[in-house]
Formats: structure tokens, sequence, C-alpha cells
């Protein structure tokens, strides 16, 4: 949190990767239940975007032995942001290299967070295209309201488990060039939690210490719609799917989020949420911080957090205690 002349590199966050065990499983719940829209196959991946998104895709779904991320990705503000971006990575010593890109989007500098995180950038990117069937009648939407299931309109924010959070929040905003939110300091002085965000939205990502003393984990990845009321509503169609829901409809006092949480059957948590969030537009925002006694109060309402929210995260932690050895080369 320097003075320097704040970073506008990063456009926004653009994609993530789940893996899951269950990829035909998982893959009706995006589909039947979430109502996202399929862009593309290759290998053992399918291409998702919720029916607003203007990339190609916003979920990446990979057939895994474990659940959890493989990677997620921002997308640079311009050619040159995304070079300094690859230099800024590289110095840190985290970064590993450029790739030749995905499907729907061109050459990306890959790196690791502090915590083993795959992260990538890329600038080039496929605009998704409608079919005359879901062509929209205004221009500026990038398709159709989805009119089966719940209907996702974008991609939100990102949520991951974290062994060391001032270190990654320090490797955010310098590497990266976020700026922090709000964050969790304890009574100790330790960072508990940090809301990032590249935008004018709230965040677009957040971390979380991870109490099993594993790395590299999960949280959650959140999709918003319109209202508070398909949020509701969203529950509703869970419950018709037997799709258990882990907490909500509640909301948050961190970011003010309203929003319901449930579990993909591959084993991740995945959150539904309003997409009328906090906008900051101060150019001078300092964080907000919140103490352990604040914390302790819970929700703004609603019931109080589920223990599971605090101590579940992909994959299982003694399964992934330390980095594996892929996270090591």
């Amino acid at each position: 949190m320097s003075d320097a002349e704040p970073c506008h590199d990063i456009a926004h966050l653009a994609h993530v990767e789940l893996l899951t065990p269950k990829p035909e499983e998982s893959l009706r719940f995006f589909l039947d239940v979430m109502g996202m829209q399929e862009s593309a196959r290759a290998g053992d991946s399918v291409y998702l975007r919720g029916w607003d998104d203007y990339e190609h895709h916003t979920l990446k779904l990979t057939a895994s032995k474990q659940p959890g991320i493989g990677h997620f990705a921002f997308r640079a503000a311009s050619p040159a942001a995304l070079q300094r971006r690859a230099k800024a990575l590289q110095a840190t010593g985290l970064g590993v290299g450029w790739t030749d890109g995905d499907v729907g989007h061109g050459p990306a500098y890959l790196a690791r967070d502090p915590d083993g995180h795959k992260i990538e950038i890329y600038y080039e990117t496929e605009w998704y295209k409608p079919t005359a069937a879901l062509k929209p009648a205004l221009k500026n939407q990038a398709a159709r309201y989805a009119s089966h299931g719940v209907g996702v309109r974008r991609l939100d924010h990102l949520n991951l488990l974290a062994h060391d959070i001032k270190g990654t929040r320090e490797f955010l905003e310098n590497a990266v060039g976020l700026r922090t939110t709000e964050m969790i300091v304890l009574d100790t002085g330790v960072e508990e939690g940090i809301w990032l965000t590249a935008t004018n939205k709230s965040y677009d990502i957040a971390y979380t210490h991870d109490h099993t003393g594993a790395r590299g984990r999960f949280h959650h990845v959140t999709y918003a719609v319109d209202s508070r009321e398909l949020v509701l509503r969203a529950a509703d169609i869970c419950l018709e799917h037997g799709v258990h829901i882990e907490t909500g409809p509640h909301k948050h006092a961190i970011q003010q989020t309203f929003f319901l949480y449930v579990f993909e059957p591959g084993g991740n948590r995945f959150e539904v949420c309003n997409a009328g969030a906090r906008l900051i537009l101060a150019p001078d925002w300092k964080p907000i911080v919140w103490t352990e006694a604040e914390r302790a109060k819970g929700q703004a309402w609603g019931l109080q957090t589920i223990s599971t929210f605090h101590t579940y995260g992909t994959p299982d932690a003694e399964q992934n205690r330390t980095l594996d050895s892929d996270s090591k080369s």
C-alpha cells in the first residue's frame, strides 16, 4: 500500500479453471442448474460463460482426480500492460514463463502467487459471438438473458485460501497491480483476510487464511445475478435440483455482498451473489480494516456463519498439506 502512482495494468478478473473428479455431473450443474452456456470443449476441459460475459469463456471446467483450482487469469489493459506485469512478476522470482495461450485467448504470462496458486495474465482475447438464437435485442449486451436455471450473468469474484496473507497482499499490490479495499486484521496485528480489486468494483479477488497449513487451496468462485430476488430464486432452484446449500441467502458485512453458497458435485464451493455490488469510485480509497471483535459479530444480518465456511476448501487439506511436485517445478 505505497504512495506510488496507481497501476492500472489489469483490466479485470477474466476466468477461473475449476478441477472436478466428477466432470459430467459438474457440467450438468453449471449448465442445467446455474444456466451457463457452453463455449467449447478441448481435451478434458469444457469452457463455459455467464450469459453477459463478453469473453469466450469465464469458467474452464477440467476433469481431475481432486477438486480445486487449476489456475485463474486476469486480462491486461493493453499489450504494453501485459509486458509490464510479466516483467514485474518475473522480478518476484515467482514467474513461470510465457505460454501460447488457451482456447479463447492468446499468449499469457504464467506465475504463481506466494501460496502456489497458478495465475496467468493475457491481453489477446476472443469476444463471444452469439448464435442467431442467442442474439440479444439490445446490442450492448453479450447475449440474450438466460431463461433456464439460475441464469448467472457474469463472473464476479474469486476467493482463495492462503498461508501468508500479508505476503500475498504485497505480491498482488506490487507485482500484479491490484489495490486492497478491505481487510481483516487480528488483535495481534496479523492479517487474516484481504479483498482486492483491479476495477471500480469493490473486489475481484479475496484471500483468507488457511488454518490447516495446506497451500494452494480454493475457497469459492462467484457469479452475479441482477438482484437479491434472483439470489433467493437461486436458492429455490438449487433446492429443486437437490443441490446442497451450505449457507445463505444472507448479507456479508465485509463488502456487503448478498450471497448464497452451494457445492457443485465435484466438491467445489460456488457462490451466487447480487450484481448490485458496491463501487469504489474514490481514487484515493483507503482499505477498510475490520477488527477481530467486529468480525466475531458475524454477518451483517442473517444466520451465524456456518463453521464449514471457515474450514472447508478444496482439495482436502490432508491431501494437499504441501505443494505437489507440479507446484514445485
